[in-house]
C-alpha cells in the first residue's frame, strides 16, 4: 500500500479531545488505502515544562540525561494516540525512536539523523498494522543513548520518514492553515499561498518564519519530498493548505513570494580591526566555537590598515559573542578598539524565486523603506533574497509597506 506521513504539532495534540480529533483524521486516510506513519510532538507546553525541570534540577546538566527527560513528552503522546486509534478499531501501535531504530549522531540536544531502517515498521505493516505512531524529535546514538534533534525536530523526523519510506506525501499539521505571504498578525492583507518552492520556503524558514523547521525543509528539498502544511483545526480538502514543492511544479509566481522578519536580532561592530589576511577567519572561528550563529556580515573600507567588522546574531547570543571575542583579544590573537552591540534592531527580508530573472527588486525595496523614513543599517543579498537590518521600532511598518509595494495580496 502507498505510505502517507502525517505530523501533528503540540497544539494539535494538546489534550485528549484534540488527540481524538487527530485520530479521526488519520482514520480517514487509512480508509483511503494508505499505510500511515504518524509523527507526534509532545502536548503543547510539555517540553518547556520538562526543560524547566532539568534546569531547576541541574543548571550545568548532563546533555545525555537532558535528552532522556525532554524526549519523554513525545512518548506519552505516541502511546495515547495509538490507544485512541485502537479504540476506533484502527490497527495501530506506538514507536519510540530507539524501537525504529532512528539512528542519529551523538550530538545530544542537536543530533542529526543518520539512518532510518524501514525493516521493523514494514514488517508490522505486513502483519496488518495500518498506523505506526512514532515519537518525533528523538532517536538513538551509536552509544545506545536517547538523543533529541533540537526544538522543532519533529518536522525533521516527519520529512526523514517520508524520504526513507518513499511516502507519497508528508503532511505537516499545525495551528495555521498554510504558508502566508507574511505574518497575518502583522499584516491583515497577508495571503495564503497555494504552492511555494523548496528554496523560497527554506529562505523564509531561516529568516524567521516559524511554520517549518529549517532542517526539515533542507531534507525535503534534498530528497524531493512533497510537503503540505495545513491546519489540524479545519476541515480539509485535497487542495487544502500550502504545498512545498519543486520550482518546476509552480506554474506562475510573483517576483517576491513573501516578506519575513526576525525581531530578536543584534548588530555587533568590532571597531578598528587589523585589515590583513586571516583576521576574518580568526573572528568568526572564535564566534563559531563559542556557539554564536552569525548571519549578516559587513566589512568597512580599510583606513591606514584598520577596518570595522559588523555582523548580526540573535540577541540571546550577544553575551556569548562578547565573551568569545574578549577571550581571543586577551590571548593576543585579535586587537580591536571597541565592541559595540546594538540590541534594538530587527531583520526584514523579501524572498522570491522571481528575483533570478527580474531586476529592480532591491531598488524598489530600498525606495519603499526610504519613503517611510526607515534607515537601513546592514544589507545582505542572495539569488532569491534581500535582507536588511533596521531599527526594531520600524519593523511592522516595514513589513506592511513592503507587502503592499510588492502587491503580495494578489496572486500571480
Amino acid at each position: 500500500m502507498p505510505v502517507l506521513v502525517m505530523k501533528f504539532g503540540g497544539t494539535s495534540v494538546a489534550n485528549l479531545d484534540r488527540i481524538r480529533r487527530v485520530a479521526k483524521r488519520v482514520g480517514v486516510e487509512v480508509a483511503k488505502g494508505y499505510d500511515v506513519i504518524v509523527i507526534v510532538s509532545a502536548m503543547s507546553g510539555k517540553t518547556n515544562e520538562l526543560v524547566g525541570w532539568v534546569n531547576e534540577t541541574s543548571p550545568l546538566y548532563d546533555a545525555r540525561e537532558y535528552d532522556a527527560v525532554v524526549s519523554s513528552g513525545e512518548n506519552i503522546t505516541a502511546g495515547l494516540m495509538a490507544l485512541t486509534l485502537q479504540e476506533m478499531d484502527v490497527p495501530a501501535r506506538s514507536w519510540q525512536g530507539w524501537q525504529v531504530p532512528l539512528m542519529t549522531t551523538s550530538a545530544h540536544g542537536q543530533a542529526r539523523i543518520e539512518e532510518i531502517p524501514t525493516k521493523n515498521i514494514n514488517e508490522k505493516f505486513g502483519e496488518g498494522m495500518r498506523v505506526a505512531v512514532v515519537a518525533g524529535f528523538q532517536g538513538i546514538s551509536p552509544e545506545g543513548r536517547i538523543t533529541t534533534l533540537g526544538r522543532g525536530g519533529s518536522d525533521t523526523t516527519a520529512v526523514a520518514f517520508a524520504a526513507a519510506f518513499d511516502a507519497e506525501r508528508c503532511d505537516i499539521y499545525t495551528d495555521v492553515d498554510g504558508v502566508y505571504t507574511t505574518d497575518p498578525r502583522i499584516c491583515e492583507k497577508a495571503r495564503k499561498l497555494d504552492r511555494i518552492s523548496f528554496e523560497e520556503m527554506l529562505e523564509l524558514a531561516s529568516l524567521g518564519a516559524k511554520v517549518l523547521q529549517t532542517r526539515s525543509v533542507e531534507l525535503a528539498m534534498r530528497y524531493k519530498v512533497k510537503l503540505r502544511v495545513l491546519s489540524s483545526f479545519e476541515e480539509q480538502s485535497d487542495e487544502a493548505g500550502t504545498l512545498v514543492c519543486d520550482e518546476e511544479d509552480i506554474m506562475e509566481s510573483n517576483v517576491v513570494s513573501g516578506v519575513a522578519y526576525s525581531r530578536d536580532e543584534a548588530k555587533m561592530t568590532l571597531q578598528s580591526v587589523a585589515d590583513r589576511p586571516g583576521i576574518a577567519a580568526t573572528i568568526f572561528t572564535a564566534l563559531s566555537d563559542g556557539g554564536v550563529n552569525v548571519d549578516m556580515i559587513v566589512q568597512n573600507i580599510s583606513d591606514e590598515g584598520r577596518t570595522d567588522m559588523t555582523f548580526s546574531c540573535p540577541t540571546d547570543q550577544v553575551a556569548r559573542a562578547e565573551q568569545a571575542l574578549l577571550a581571543i583579544k586577551e590571548q593576543g590573537e585579535l586587537n580591536y578598539a571597541e565592541l559595540i552591540a546594538d540590541t534594538d534592531v530587527a531583520k526584514v527580508s523579501v524572498v522570491g524565486i522571481g528575483m533570478r530573472s527580474q531586476s529592480g527588486v532591491a531598488a524598489k525595496m530600498f525606495k519603499v523603506l526610504s519613503d517611510e523614513g526607515i534607515n537601513i543599517k546592514v544589507i545582505t543579498t542572495s539569488e532569491i533574497k534581500i535582507s536588511v537590518l533596521i531599527d526594531r521600532k520600524y519593523m511592522e511598518l516595514a513589513v506592511q509597506a513592503l507587502h503592499d509595494a510588492f502587491e503580495l495580496d494578489q496572486a500571480a
